[in-house]
């Protein structure tokens, strides 16, 4: 693990997406709240801030943060796209105050909700997929800001 223990404490703020790929017919039962294991998205987005709170014990290398905000939403495509295929994309920010950056805890929420989202509708989508999963932004510290392009 790399010593942070001489980096200035800064207010830190990352935010990751991840996009999930589902049938139509599965978006609509999230929607209507129609799947057997209970509230999609209520679900995944405790999944996520549970996700964040233990990226640690996750990713070997990554420092114990003592985070101070986790954030989760999701925005639904019910537009099928050219392979048939609607998706809700996750939003997750993480944001701290110390002496390393949060885009793992950020990426860690974004890929655990994915997961829980899966995991809640394979009973009736098992083709569901995960996509561009990535750091969308990042502040503070000494490399500064970071936004990924458009």
């Amino acid at each position: 693990m790399v010593d942070v223990g001489a980096k200035d404490s800064t207010e830190r703020l990352a935010t990751a997406q991840a996009v999930v790929f589902l049938q139509p017919a599965t978006l609509e039962k999230i929607q209507r709240g129609k799947i057997t294991k209970g509230d999609v998205l209520a679900v995944a987005q405790v999944a996520g801030i549970m996700g964040a709170k233990r990226t640690p014990d996750l990713i070997p290398m990554c420092h114990p943060l003592l985070l101070t905000g986790v954030d989760i939403s999701f925005q639904e495509v019910s537009q099928p796209d050219h392979r048939g295929r609607c998706s809700i994309t996750i939003t997750a920010s993480a944001k701290t105050t110390g002496p390393t950056g949060v885009e793992m805890e950020a990426m860690t929420a974004a890929s655990v909700a994915a997961l829980t989202i899966y995991d809640m509708c394979k009973a009736v989508d098992r083709g569901m997929s995960f996509g561009d999963i990535c750091l969308v932004s990042k502040s503070g510290g000494k490399s500064g800001t970071y936004m990924r392009p458009a």
